[in-house]
């Protein structure tokens, strides 16, 4: 008992002791937890209309809005929510409860809309712009008007009821994020049809992420990457998406449009004509910068672009009637420009006064954002303007992709592999544990050895649920291999200190030690060498695979082999009091 006190109390034994409990913090293991999670919610759908909303992508999986209740009957798992929703009637009520809130849908009928060959006229009004004489003046004012349309007759069919527009799948457990390889989805490997610059790659990722968020998708990573060789190329993996999917959405150019009261102003590419993003043409506006508000600071950012001369003019025509509003100091005209893309809303802004009615070729857009501290506003001021570049510069991208390779991985697969991972695992541990103890015929050597190797696997797992990187096969194989290397130090440690002493070499047990972490860092050394060229190999698909085997040498290097050494050492001492 005082042995195992005095263990624990090493240095080198707290540290690892610590890290442990930091790493359990970090994954959070949540065995009990039941419902099914919400991936994305579709536009437009019967649960986007009921206020259920995709969660951020960077958001825990812990976190995640939970299904747990459905007109009262609780859901546990995936059978449970589709038995639920698979007899559904159109105008059908369901309350819906969450981790987060109770939510009213009702279910949507399915419409196919027929034309018929018939005819009717309709009124419609229309407002137009006219010229009166008020007090001696000409001014142009807005008159209502009656016209007359034929259009053709239609009848609608209700032939079913929509999806309620929910993709789920079971509710997480930990804080790992499990990469396409675990949990399914699809990858497409994209490469640029010619080299571009850094800057313009950083764009087009930019770019793809947002249209991606604006279709509601989420678990969503768009990367750049590269080869051996230096081709560029661009990752794009979608969870729980299939292969036509994620091509259909990929495929598509892109469409941008600005629009003031519902007329459109401009268009991506051939109505923007150039967007600054430079350091010396975009940033925080020097004239607004940042000030204190009553919650903390808020940071305007200016940036200008180039309208061609009829996109200027669009503008002029549909800003000269509009009137002056103000807001605090600043003077704006009383209707915003509205961003679409893909035709979904993406923001709106305020138009200064100076642009009423003129064609105005080159136009400073601004905006704000705001934190608790200056630099956390300067940093979301800063991105606030970043993604207003990105939408204004959609469908005008400086290079056309193309889809290299695509994989579709099933999740039915993915549960398998972990499942035989864990198990595999866990018996290759025991396995190990054993042949040490046929070794050393000692318990007290391979049962810390065993946990000690466990430890790794914790801390690995720790560090991912931390950083947030995605749990594929690659990364598990190089937990394996992070484990296997640790294993061959631990009994390079062992055979160290409990080698017989000669009497031409006379070690003290502390120089035993010193001895075998000199031949584990040179091995330490060559293992980084060694993996790090399969950080970049393969178009970066092997960097799950590297990280793991990197972070879990040097784990074991300077965790968990220093903590075994200690306990190695107090055995021995113990064996020879």
């Amino acid at each position: 008992m005082v042995r195992a006190k005095k263990i624990f109390l090493k240095t080198r034994v707290v540290i690892l002791l610590v890290s442990l409990l930091l790493a359990l913090i970090a994954i959070n293991p949540q065995p009990w937890a039941h419902g099914v999670a919400v991936r994305t919610v579709a536009l437009n759908s019967s649960a986007y209309i009921a206020g259920m909303r995709s969660p951020s992508p960077n958001v825990i999986p812990t976190r995640r809005e939970a299904i747990l209740e459905i007109n009262g009957r609780s859901i546990l798992d995936l059978a449970d929510y589709y038995n639920m929703t698979r007899d559904l009637r159109a105008g059908q009520h369901l309350i819906i409860k969450t981790t987060k809130k109770v939510y009213n849908l009702k279910v949507k009928p399915k419409i196919r809309v027929d034309v018929l060959n018939e005819t009717e006229k309709r009124v419609v009004q229309e407002t137009i712009q006219v010229n009166e004489t008020i007090n001696g003046s000409t001014v142009r004012v807005n008159k209502t008007i009656n016209r007359t349309v034929i259009v053709n007759k239609t009848r609608e069919t209700v032939i079913g009821v929509e999806e309620l527009g929910l993709k789920v799948y079971p509710r997480p457990q930990s804080n790992i994020k499990k990469g396409l390889d675990l949990q399914g989805g699809t990858r497409v490997l994209m490469e640029p049809k010619k080299r571009i610059s850094p800057q313009d790659l950083d764009l087009v990722i930019s770019n793809l992420k947002e249209r991606l968020n604006v279709y509601g998708l989420s678990d969503v990573v768009v990367a750049p990457s590269k080869d051996l060789e230096g081709n560029q190329y661009i990752v794009v993996e979608i969870a729980g998406a299939n292969e036509e999917e994620v091509k259909s959405l990929l495929s598509k150019q892109g469409k941008f449009e600005a629009k003031i009261s519902n007329a459109t102003i401009f268009r991506g590419g051939g109505d923007i004509l150039y967007v600054a993003r430079s350091a010396t043409e975009a940033g925080i506006d020097p004239r607004g910068g940042c000030g204190k508000t009553a919650n903390g600071w808020a940071c305007r950012f200016r940036f200008g672009i180039t309208l061609s001369p009829k996109a200027a003019q669009r503008q002029a025509n549909a800003t000269k009637n509009l009137g002056i509003i103000k807001e605090g100091k600043e003077e704006f005209l009383d209707k915003k420009i509205d961003l679409y893309l893909d035709d979904v809303l993406v923001d709106s802004l305020n138009i200064g006064v100076e642009l009423r009615g003129r064609p105005v070729t080159d136009i400073a857009i601004s905006g704000s954002g705001t934190g608790t501290t200056q630099q956390e506003a300067i940093a979301n001021a800063l991105k606030n303007m970043k993604r207003l570049q990105t939408i204004l510069i959609t469908g005008s991208l400086p290079v056309k992709l193309k889809i290299v390779k695509t994989d579709t991985i099933s999740p039915i697969l993915g549960e398998s592999f972990v499942k035989n991972s864990t198990l595999v695992g866990l018996i290759a541990i025991l396995a190990v544990s054993l042949t040490i103890f046929l070794r050393y015929h000692r318990l007290k050597i391979s049962i810390p050895l065993a946990l000690i190797s466990l430890s790794e696997v914790v801390l690995l797992l720790g560090l991912a649920a931390l950083i947030g990187w995605n749990l594929d096969q690659a990364a598990i194989a190089g937990i394996i291999i992070a484990v296997g290397t640790g294993v061959d130090d631990q009994i390079v440690i062992t055979d160290e200190a409990l080698g017989k002493e000669t009497s031409s070499r006379k070690l003290t047990l502390k120089q035993k030690i010193k001895n075998a972490f000199f031949i584990i860092m040179g091995s330490y050394a060559t293992t980084v060498v060694a993996i790090l060229p399969l950080w970049f190999a393969g178009a970066g698909l092997l960097k799950g695979f590297a990280i793991t085997t990197i972070f879990g040498v040097t784990f074991g290097v300077f965790i968990t082999r220093p903590a075994y050494a200690a306990i190695i050492e107090e055995l021995i001492k113990e064996e020879k009091d």
